[in-house]
């Protein structure tokens, strides 16, 4: 069975020590990888798409040295591998029009201001993680313990695929 990775990519050690620690409850069942730079996650996406895993979800900073995280969400709407992953802007610094380019170029899931609390975290990461599942195709069985019973159900009921 492939893997389905969560990337986290930021250029603050600290922050993604924090992020990766927060992420510690769905290790079990999505890998979590990280990347300092817009280079550096590309290198590591290119590395999940050659093993034939997947990619489910990015959580990305905006402000790093380098190119900033909006543009590499963006140019990510330009892959067919990573067209389905759920992208989450994860910053305190992107202004209005970042951020609008973030949710009409880069199919923008979700943004998490910083300071972020643990909990909302997990709670977008489920919802998220739920919501690539729905709009992907995989099996959620596998996985149901860690994905997010509302939006499973919404789905169901619903008997749609899950949102955009």
């Amino acid at each position: 069975m492939s893997k389905i990775y969560i990337l986290c990519v930021d250029d603050e050690p600290d922050v993604l020590e924090v992020i990766v620690r927060e992420l510690e409850i769905f290790e079990d069942y999505f890998p979590v990888e990280t990347a300092s730079s817009a280079d550096e996650a590309r290198a590591v996406i290119r590395d999940i798409e050659k093993s034939g895993d997947h990619l489910g979800l990015i959580l990305c900073d905006h402000v790093m040295i380098g190119e900033n995280g909006v543009d590499l969400l963006i140019s990510m709407q330009n892959s067919d591998f990573t067209l389905d992953t759920r992208k989450v802007l994860l910053t305190g610094q992107a202004g209005l029009e970042a951020t609008v380019d973030a949710v009409n170029r880069a199919s923008l899931s979700h943004y998490i201001a910083k300071p972020w609390s643990k909990d909302e975290v997990i709670k977008v990461v489920k919802e998220q993680m739920t919501h690539f599942f729905l709009r992907s195709g995989h099996d959620t069985l596998p996985y149901a313990m860690i994905l997010d019973p509302m939006t499973l159900a919404k789905a169901l009921h619903d008997g749609l695929g899950g949102d955009r």
